[in-house]
């Protein structure tokens, strides 16, 4: 499975570090200077969780801005009292 959230489609992003010296102008220095720069990569918070989609079962990668906003529906952990589906098929 690739690194991308099922719901949100985050996924792997890239950027750069700065490494800086000197002293900021308003602290009375002369300005502070980019020492290198070096690429870096942002990786989403994606954990594997257990969702309901069309009524069936299926473990897939969320990122967790999703689980907290609700984007995932968990199945039931059990079923806690019988239904008419269940007594019929008993």
């Amino acid at each position: 499975m690739p690194r991308v959230c099922h719901f949100t489609g985050a996924k792997t992003s890239s950027g750069n570090t700065l490494k800086i010296r000197g002293k900021a102008k308003y602290l009375g220095g002369v300005g502070l200077k980019t020492t290198s720069v070096k690429k870096r990569t942002f990786k989403p918070n994606l954990q594997t969780v257990e969702t309901v989609e069309n009524g069936t079962r299926k473990r897939v990668k969320a990122s967790v801005r999703a689980i907290r906003a609700g984007l995932v529906v968990k199945p039931a952990k059990r079923a806690y009292t019988y239904t008419r589906e269940k007594r019929a098929g008993a």
